[in-house]
């Protein structure tokens, strides 16, 4: 446990339950994720429609991150967390269809891009604050490791498979595997304890809770700086907007798809690398100062893989970030958890939300933007210079993260 991944939390069984299911949901949402920018890349040919229709899904996403943020501080987590997964099932059954009847239809596609941001918003803040009921807090470090490495395990497996199952069950599968990957998160937590709030009194959430979360945010620096350092790299650091254009142009000799679904992979390859040594995490208490290193070391990776000419050289470099990634992740999640008290940690969370998936779907606008201006490779390699430099100041501004640690 001092080096290799720490599987304590594990001895929990509502934990292990919802964990379990999270290693199928996690191959399966990637099939959906795969499936949208190749659709609509397809359709239009433009890695322009890619970022814009990713950007679609922004505003509904802080929206009801936000909202189910301080949806699930006040009622019971586990039947908001029934509901959302419901909704997004039912919805996939509807990508699937649109695409198996070959509606080519840019803006149905948008439409239903921003209703699945607006569902995933309700669902992660309480999928995500529930945690810390699941298990000891001691163990917050080990759980979030355990979280992003089965993550990022799911997020290898699903593009690999995506770009090998397209050209043999079509792309219309994708969607409706992945609302079959759901079922598994349905059961999970069916089978989870009830998790009211704490104090007893269940009520409805309206928009003095979601103030009260930001007010909170504001007199917390440490959370605040946490989630600038994530906006930092993924805003100008995630290049994956660009990755079907790249695939298609970049790299001669190279089957598109089987380029694709490397490009797609290796990110979560270097974070899965990552993962499995994470028993280290837990005895490393300087939890600001690695924040703010591995975000540097994302940004070098980014630029060596915009500078990459090899397909080979680029996946390396990819994985070499996603390693920083896991790195972050863990110490991010585990100042979010245990710094923000339990009434607070679902509007953390969906704050989290915001800035984890909000800040790759700018990321994919200002490439997909970039990139017809500047070229594919200046907006990639240009990026992780920004977040390099960022970086570096955030942390000369507020000298308190770097000494932060954690207990």
């Amino acid at each position: 446990m001092r080096i290799l991944l720490d599987t304590r939390p594990l001895r929990h069984a509502p934990y292990r339950r919802l964990w379990t299911s999270t290693i199928v949901t996690a191959v399966g949402s990637q099939f959906t994720q795969v499936a949208v920018p190749k659709q609509i890349y397809d359709l239009t040919g433009s890695s322009a429609w890619v970022g814009i229709a990713s950007a679609t899904g922004l505003v509904p996403l802080i929206v009801f991150s936000l909202w189910g943020g301080a949806i699930a501080d006040t009622v019971d987590r586990r039947k908001l967390l029934l509901a959302t997964n419901t909704g997004m099932a039912l919805l996939l059954i509807v990508f699937w269809l649109q695409s198996a009847l070959a509606v080519n239809s840019i803006w149905l596609l948008l439409a239903l891009v921003a209703v699945q941001a607006a569902l995933f918003g309700m669902n992660m803040p309480a999928r995500s604050a529930s945690v810390a009921r699941l298990v000891p807090a001691s163990e917050l470090p080990a759980a979030v490791a355990l979280n992003s490495t089965v993550m990022q395990g799911g997020w290898i497996v699903g593009p690999l498979l995506a770009g090998a199952l397209i050209p043999v069950l079509g792309l219309p599968t994708l969607y409706l595997l992945d609302a079959i990957a759901l079922s598994a998160v349905l059961w999970a937590v069916w089978k989870l304890p009830p998790l009211p709030p704490l104090g007893g009194e269940v009520r409805r959430a309206g928009l003095r809770d979601v103030l009260a979360g930001f007010h909170y945010l504001a007199t917390h620096r440490l959370l605040l700086v946490a989630f600038l350092c994530d906006i930092i790299a993924m805003v100008f650091g995630l290049p994956r907007a660009l990755f079907p254009e790249l695939a298609d142009t970049a790299y001669p000799g190279v089957p598109e798809d089987f380029a694709l679904g490397l490009l797609f992979a290796a990110i979560p390859i270097g974070a899965l690398l990552g993962g499995l040594l994470s028993g280290t995490f837990s005895h490393i208490h300087k939890h600001g100062l690695m924040v703010v290193l591995s975000v540097c070391a994302w940004g070098v990776a980014i630029v060596g893989f915009g500078l990459s000419t090899s397909i080979w050289v680029g996946v390396s470099f990819l994985a070499l970030a996603g390693v920083a990634d896991m790195v972050s992740m863990v110490f991010r999640g585990t100042i979010l958890q245990a710094a923000a008290t339990d009434d607070m940690r679902g509007r953390m969370q969906g704050v989290h939300t915001v800035v984890v998936t909000g800040g790759p779907r700018v990321a994919d606008l200002l490439h997909g933007v970039a990139s017809p201006v500047i070229g594919a490779s200046a907006a990639v390699w240009g990026g992780g210079v920004l977040v390099i430099v960022l970086t570096v100041l955030l942390a000369l501004a507020v000298p308190a993260f770097l000494a932060y640690r954690g207990e």
